[in-house]
């Protein structure tokens, strides 16, 4: 009886020890989160925090802006004895560079205007280069000050479309980053094909200009030395006459709503 009272109280022993503590001050994340000298600390980032904790360093900001972790970023308030419950489910914190009690940012240049409250944008999980295709894990869901004008309300806005220019992670996904994937590049050997009412034509061309699936190019008959409009539909092919038209038709709006 008594072994079985002592491993009883070594289990309550352990799940009290081990079960996460609910006495913490609340906080909640504040409506702009920056930082002016490059510490990020809890006070940076919590409305609520008092004390030696407000002061507390959890992050360094190396650049103009830090992607923290949420969830990290919960538990060191934790252990410092606050609660931020994060009800929106965010995932990473951007940090920006701010400014001090005089107006000066952390390089030393004057900044003026009201903050803005956080709003939630998609960001970018990690840097990208040019060219990458965008994937449901390189976009998160986070709080910024604001949001580019363009930016897009749904993830599937995006994914699946290709970076136009080099991506930084942790910046505000903009409708101009990305485009559609170019299946063609300029000086491949493409097959152009016509074909109408069983009538099927098909010649080996030049392209002229990189193209995505529907864009309208330029390709040069390599007999002939001809230029011609086609569309491209697909690696290495390209269409002319109803089926070009039909493409367009199909993949315009499409694109045209992604962007």
């Amino acid at each position: 009886m008594k072994a079985f009272l002592l491993a009883a109280a070594a289990t309550l022993a352990l799940t009290v020890l081990s079960a996460p503590a609910h006495a913490g001050t609340p906080v909640t994340l504040r409506m702009d989160t920056t930082d002016a000298d490059g510490r990020v600390t809890l006070g940076d980032l919590f409305d609520g925090v008092t004390g030696p904790a407000a002061d507390m360093v959890i992050a360094a900001r190396m650049g103009p802006t830090a992607v923290l972790d949420a969830g990290q970023v919960q538990v060191s308030a934790r252990r410092a004895g606050f609660d931020w419950s994060n009800s929106n489910g965010i995932r990473r914190i951007i940090v920006r560079e701010g400014v001090d009690n005089g107006g000066v940012s952390a390089n030393g240049r004057g900044q003026a205007g009201a903050t803005r409250g956080n709003v939630e944008v998609l960001a970018y999980a990690r840097s990208l280069s040019v060219g990458e295709i965008v994937q449901p894990q390189d976009l998160v869901w986070t709080k910024m000050a604001g949001a580019p004008a363009d930016a897009p309300r749904d993830a599937d806005a995006v994914i699946g479309l290709a970076a136009k220019r080099p991506l930084r992670e942790g910046a505000a996904v903009s409708g101009r980053d990305v485009g559609a994937a170019q299946v063609i590049k300029a000086n491949d050997l493409v097959t152009v094909t016509y074909d109408d009412g069983g009538i099927s034509l098909s010649l080996q061309g030049k392209a002229m200009a990189n193209a995505a699936t529907g864009d309208v190019f330029a390709v040069q008959n390599t007999l002939s030395k001809k230029i011609i409009q086609a569309v491209a539909t697909g690696p290495g092919t390209a269409a002319v006459g109803p089926q070009a038209q039909s493409l367009q038709a199909r993949s315009q709006p499409v694109r045209f709503a992604a962007r």
